[in-house]
């Protein structure tokens, strides 16, 4: 079942949450709602499942307009961050409860209760109660409480979020597995790129009550639509100057520009993540910055480089992986020189040229 939001706007006193925000969610897709705390995702979310009101704007399911249905009408399952499970009950009456409450016959939730606890790997835990439960298997049970009543679609908000590093990354992988057995249509909120682009099929990012992109992990990646797009996801190094006549000249790295071969000079701001910049010992052509080397940290399977620019101010990050930072022996107040791989220009007011 898709999910169809129209001109969605929402005002909690002086402050706009949501503006004017459209968006489908495809049948049967897993779609991450993306951004920072304050960005209007949560309120989206809730919007959609029939916890908030719009103050004006359409919900559809489908072909079904929801907009004024209550939750309960509307048949989502709902999963929140800090897992809303009753701790007098056990786990098999947690996730029975839902359909206790629609007098669903006992032979029929005993059934569904244990081919959900199944399906989320607790089989054998029925008769533990939260307390004697890890994190992760309580937010198993929420998601086990939440699929019993057989819902049209699931929403979960900062699902992981108050979980430890590791168990997060189990979950994640654990809701991928769980989404491709069920193809239940599934929207989640999270503020965590990575989280988003190893479980997600689309991903919506999210930005001070509007939508600033959506598309596919890689789409989202590759090609970012907005600099805040390019700065939310991960680290970034930022170069300001200008463009004309087809050159993008940021500080000493000079870079042929064929996007902009008008000889009027604009502003521009250049973008560069770390893995996109190579060091040398030696210039790199025309185009290089001289810099010091201020750090190095080999962390994983790549190494991680501090460099600081005299002449600009300018610091920069740089990735390198193992076998280039083995070939330059590189320490701390190293003289080197910095060149880009690949740039991204984007010039006001949201121009996006990527050379």
């Amino acid at each position: 079942m898709s999910i169809i939001v129209k001109n969605l706007s929402k005002q909690f006193g002086n402050f706009k949450a949501l503006d004017d925000v459209s968006l489908e969610v495809p049948s049967g897709s897993l779609l991450a709602l993306l951004g920072p705390s304050g960005s209007g995702k949560t309120t989206l979310l809730r919007i959609i499942a029939g916890l908030e009101n719009a103050d004006s704007g359409q919900v559809r399911y489908e072909n079904e307009d929801v907009t004024q249905q209550s939750p309960k009408d509307r048949e989502v399952g709902f999963v929140f961050q800090h897992y809303a499970l009753f701790r007098h009950m056990t786990v098999f009456e947690n996730v029975a409860f839902g359909m206790r409450v629609r007098h669903r016959p006992k032979a029929e939730i005993n059934d569904r209760v244990h081919e959900l606890l199944h399906l989320v790997r607790l089989e054998g835990l029925h008769q533990r109660y939260p307390s004697q439960l890890s994190g992760g298997q309580r937010q198993r049970v929420a998601l086990a409480r939440a699929l019993a009543v057989k819902p049209r679609m699931l929403l979960l908000d900062e699902p992981f979020g108050a979980l430890d590093a590791k168990v997060r990354q189990e979950l994640r992988q654990w809701l991928r597995q769980l989404h491709d057995e069920i193809h239940l249509t599934t929207v989640f909120v999270t503020h965590d790129q990575e989280e988003a682009f190893e479980v997600a099929d689309r991903v919506v990012v999210m930005n001070k009550g509007h939508i600033e992109q959506s598309g596919t992990p890689q789409e989202v990646f590759d090609h970012p639509a907005t600099p805040f797009v390019m700065d939310f996801l991960g680290n970034v190094n930022v170069f300001h100057g200008r463009v004309e006549n087809g050159m993008a000249m940021m500080g000493a790295l000079n870079i042929a520009y064929p996007d902009y071969p008008h000889a009027e000079s604009r502003n521009a701001t250049a973008y560069v993540r770390p893995h996109e910049l190579d060091i040398g010992h030696a210039p790199f052509g025309t185009s290089s910055l001289k810099a010091r080397v201020m750090q190095v940290n080999p962390a994983g399977s790549v190494a991680k480089v501090r460099v600081f620019s005299e002449e600009f101010g300018l610091a920069l990050n740089v990735d390198l992986n193992l076998e280039r930072y083995a070939e330059l022996k590189l320490k701390p107040d190293d003289v080197v020189y910095v060149a880009a791989r690949r740039v991204r220009v984007f010039m006001p007011p949201s121009a996006d040229y990527s050379i």
